[in-house]
Formats: C-alpha cells, sequence, structure tokens
C-alpha cells in the first residue's frame, strides 16, 4: 500500500509538474494503473483488508459476557459476576479458550457501561474551606535516603497551601500539622475537607456520618471547626489539596534536598510556602499572597493556647530505670523516678513525667525504629558515681564514649593515674556531673585549659568554666575635653625646690 507521502509525490508530479502517467510509473516503480488511480484519488489510500478476519473463539461468547456484566448493576456489590466466574460459565456453554483472553474482554466492556465521569467546578468564600491530605516524599538526611511523610492544608479560596514533614501519620503528628498550618494561615477556617482518616475517623456509617475518634473531638473542640469527609474513593471532593501533594513533590523535592534534621527541612519547605505566595494560581485574579490577605479577616481567631499535640500513655520503670514506649525502651534519672510514669508521644520527641510534677524528669528524641534502647547518660551518673568499676563497661556512658570529646580520655588517663584507688574515675564521673549546668563544648574547653596548667581536678574544672563564663572587664575611656584641670597633668617641668619643701618638713 501506498504511503501519504507517495500519494503526494505522485499527485504533484502529474498535475504541477505536468509529466505523464509512463514518466511518473518510470521514476516511482509503480504500476501504471496504481499511478492512475492515485491521481484520481483526492484522499490518501487507506488500509483495506484482503481476507475476512478470522472469527475469534470468544466471538460466540461476547454477548453472553455483556448480559452477565449488565446484570451486576443491580446485585449486591461482594456478589456480582467476576471475569474468573465469568470464564467458569462461558467454559460450561463451550469456551475452550485462555481466561486472560475473558479478563482482557471483560476489562473493556465494564469500561464501555461505566459512564464516563463528570465533575461539577467549585467556588468558595473567604475563610470558609481549607482541605487536608498526606503524601510522601524522598530526602536525603544525614546521607541516607529516606521517605518522610508529608502533611498539606490548603485552603479553598486563597489557594495558599502549608506543608510540612513528619516521620508518621500517627495522630500526633496530624494534629500538629494542623497547629502549624493554622499559625501559617493566621487563622482557622470554617469547615476542613479530609479522607476517612483513621486518626479522625472511628467507624464509616452510611452517607456523609462518621463516628469521630474522641482525641479529634477534642482537638476540633480547642479550634472550633467543623469537619466534612469525603466519599471512601472520591478524591476529587478535595480535589485542590489532591493536586498540591503531586505539585509539592515535584517543585519542591526535586532534586532531592539534602539536609541534617525535620527541623532543618521543614524550615526549607516553609520559606518554598511563603515564595508559593508570589504564584498566580490559573482562573484566580491575582497572586496566592494577595488572595489570602483578602481571605484573612474571614478565618477564625486562634486560640490563646495551641493544643498540646501529643499521645499520652502511662509507663512503668523496670529496674534499669527505663520506661517502654511502644517497642522501644527511654532512659529515666535513676535518683528521680517512680513505678509508674506517663509519657508525652510527640511526633518527634518523648517526655517522660512523675504525676506529681509539671516540668518533664527526661526528654527523647523520638524514635521510630523498633526495640532500641534510647539512654542518657546524664540519668545514670548517681548510679556510676556510686560503683565507679562500672565506669568502663556502663552501657550509657560506652556509647557516650564514642561521640564525646577526646580530651575527655585525657582527662580519665590522667585522673586514673593520679588516683590510682578508683578517687581518679569518681572525680571522673564528678566532673561529668557538670554537663546538667554547661554545655559540652565549654566542658571541653575548661578540661583542656586545667590539663594544661596541671589542675585538672573537680575544682580546676570549675575555675576554668567560671573563667569562661565571666565576662573580659571593659574600662571606659577618660576624655579630658570636658576636664580643662586635668589637661597637661604630668606634662609639667619638675621644679626641684618642691624637694627642699619636703625635705624640710621631714625634718
Amino acid at each position: 500500500m501506498l504511503t501519504v507521502k507517495e500519494w503526494e509525490k505522485i499527485r504533484r508530479a502529474y498535475y504541477v509538474e505536468q509529466k505523464s502517467i509512463r514518466e511518473i510509473a518510470r521514476e516511482t516503480g509503480h504500476a501504471r494503473r496504481t499511478i492512475s488511480r492515485m491521481i484520481d484519488a483526492e484522499a490518501p489510500p487507506t488500509y483495506r483488508r484482503r481476507s475476512q478476519k478470522k472469527a475469534h473463539k470468544l466471538g460466540p461468547y461476547k454477548q453472553q459476557i455483556q448480559q452477565l456484566l449488565a446484570q451486576n448493576a443491580g446485585l449486591p456489590r461482594k456478589q456480582r459476576w467476576t471475569a474468573p466466574m465469568i470464564y467458569k460459565e462461558i467454559q460450561k456453554a463451550g469456551f475452550a479458550g485462555a481466561e486472560s483472553t475473558v479478563r482482557h474482554y471483560v476489562g473493556q466492556v465494564r469500561k464501555l457501561l461505566k459512564p464516563p465521569a463528570t465533575y461539577l467546578p467549585l467556588a468558595f468564600d473567604p475563610g470558609t474551606d481549607a482541605q487536608v491530605d498526606w503524601g510522601e516524599g524522598d530526602v536525603i538526611m544525614n546521607g541516607e535516603q529516606i521517605t518522610v511523610q508529608l502533611f498539606y492544608m490548603k485552603l479553598a479560596y486563597s489557594r495558599r497551601t502549608f506543608m510540612m514533614a513528619f516521620p508518621t501519620q500517627k495522630q500526633e503528628a496530624f494534629f500538629m500539622g494542623h497547629v502549624h498550618g493554622f499559625h501559617f494561615f493566621a487563622g482557622v477556617p470554617q469547615r476542613i475537607s479530609y479522607d476517612n482518616l483513621k486518626t479522625a475517623v472511628k467507624e464509616i456509617l452510611e452517607g456523609r456520618h462518621r463516628v469521630e475518634q474522641e482525641a479529634f473531638f477534642h482537638f476540633r473542640g480547642t479550634y472550633l471547626f467543623d469537619s466534612h469527609f469525603c466519599t471512601p474513593g472520591a478524591g476529587n471532593e478535595k480535589g485542590q489539596v489532591e493536586h498540591s501533594v503531586g505539585f509539592g513533590r515535584r517543585n519542591y523535592l526535586v532534586p532531592l534536598p539534602e539536609v541534617s534534621s525535620y527541623e532543618e527541612l521543614n524550615a526549607y519547605l516553609l520559606h518554598r510556602c511563603h515564595e508559593d505566595d508570589a504564584r498566580t494560581v490559573s482562573g484566580q485574579p491575582a497572586p496566592i499572597g494577595q488572595m489570602w490577605q483578602q481571605e484573612k479577616p474571614f478565618l477564625r481567631s486562634l486560640p490563646t493556647h495551641p493544643y498540646d499535640c501529643c499521645r499520652i500513655v502511662t509507663v512503668s520503670l523496670n529496674r534499669y530505670s527505663q520506661v517502654q514506649v511502644e517497642t522501644n525502651r527511654y532512659s529515666v534519672p535513676v535518683d528521680n523516678a517512680q513505678p509508674k510514669l506517663m509519657a508525652k508521644l510527640y511526633p518527634f520527641t518523648v517526655e517522660i513525667y512523675r504525676s506529681d510534677q509539671t516540668e518533664p524528669l527526661a526528654s527523647h528524641v523520638r524514635s521510630y525504629d523498633r526495640h532500641q534502647e534510647i539512654l542518657d547518660p546524664l540519668h545514670y551518673l548517681p548510679l556510676i558515681r556510686q560503683r565507679p568499676g562500672a565506669i568502663d563497661h556502663a552501657k550509657p556512658l560506652r556509647c557516650w564514649r564514642e561521640r564525646w570529646p577526646a580530651v575527655y580520655d585525657d582527662l580519665l588517663a590522667h585522673l586514673r593515674q593520679k588516683w590510682p584507688d578508683g578517687r581518679g574515675a569518681r572525680e571522673f564521673v564528678n566532673i561529668l556531673y557538670l554537663h546538667r549546668e554547661y554545655s559540652e563544648t565549654d566542658i571541653a574547653a575548661a578540661v583542656t585549659a586545667a590539663l594544661a596548667h596541671q589542675c585538672a581536678h573537680l575544682d580546676g574544672v570549675k575555675l576554668w568554666l567560671t573563667q569562661q563564663q565571666r565576662p573580659e572587664p571593659q574600662f571606659p575611656t577618660l576624655t579630658l575635653a570636658e576636664k580643662p584641670q586635668l589637661q597637661g597633668v604630668g606634662e609639667q617641668p619638675v621644679r626641684a625646690e618642691a624637694y627642699d619643701t619636703l625635705w624640710a618638713g621631714g625634718q
């Protein structure tokens, strides 16, 4: 069959270049009959099957398959005809083909039976609506590529979007994302749309009705917004934030950000959210930032005290002065604990409290690995001071020793050489106690100075710490411009008779 290009070439040669059919046939290698047909054809040639296509094995059964799939509309959702069941059914009627052939055809018919989705364009009033969703993205944190959970909140009127990264989608992260989002927007929308998240929804009832989690009730009561839950599987009901999930991943996480912590990552994402204020969304009359300024007066005011975004659990103290949270164990000071304690689980930290105190006993970076021990060596110093012989084998100190300044090892070796009877180890532990008041950087500098000046003991290190903390004295400059009586003092010529007067007085 001739191509469109050949058809055009033949017609051009005959009608424009005035060549004969014989000449065109010789140049192109086609028969003169073919050339004549192309000259008369006003449209390019199309493919024509010379022989009728062989009937497919499934052909006689297609009508039956269509009838079975049409019945599904009136059947219960969990008792409808599926491709494997249809395959078995037409096998009874004599079909000898493969099941994959039936699956492929069933998929084609279902697409034809399903009506095309149509959606209404939506418009929102200022301050009335926001949408929330989760997404995922990869970043490089401390040199390792990890997947982070991304919280998105978007105001439906102005299209201003807030984005924050977490290590988890747990309820405490869900609430913290809201709180930071409300502060970013400088107010609270009247209604927020969600998927049917387990962090908010306890049970899905008929229609739009939901049984919400008790903690979510408490959270909504603090910020006084209404919740709206989308139909399961209908992401179009909150399409704005669904779009933002992809937009943020493509525009903010390409190339992969390289950060050292979640704090640094979220500072970067917040900066990009502010930069997005300059963008104008298609169909909007002004940039996002200007639209938000119009919307801000319609947002509800923030409460005086933000919601405490944590999950509270009761924990028991074991004999190693640790409490178990989920599968991990966190240390507690050995000298200020009780058998039953309370743990507050924040997205990034774990705080442990006594029931009779408002200040935490211990605060740790929260671990999302399993079966880990998170130990603060300062919690065990009172016990190590009682048992200085355990200083080399105490696990909290061994872990600390891997990362503490090298000058600490020099100090320990010096003290042990000076007091080999155990007093040196005890003195070293007493110096480590100073971490409760001073930073590691300051203590390391004081230890270095104490070793250099041959006063490497507790009092010597304390002295150098005091010297470091004491500001350099500043003496005011004496200006003689306003004191003429003092000008020239020390410059007058010395008169020798003054000494005679003094000598006479001495007599």
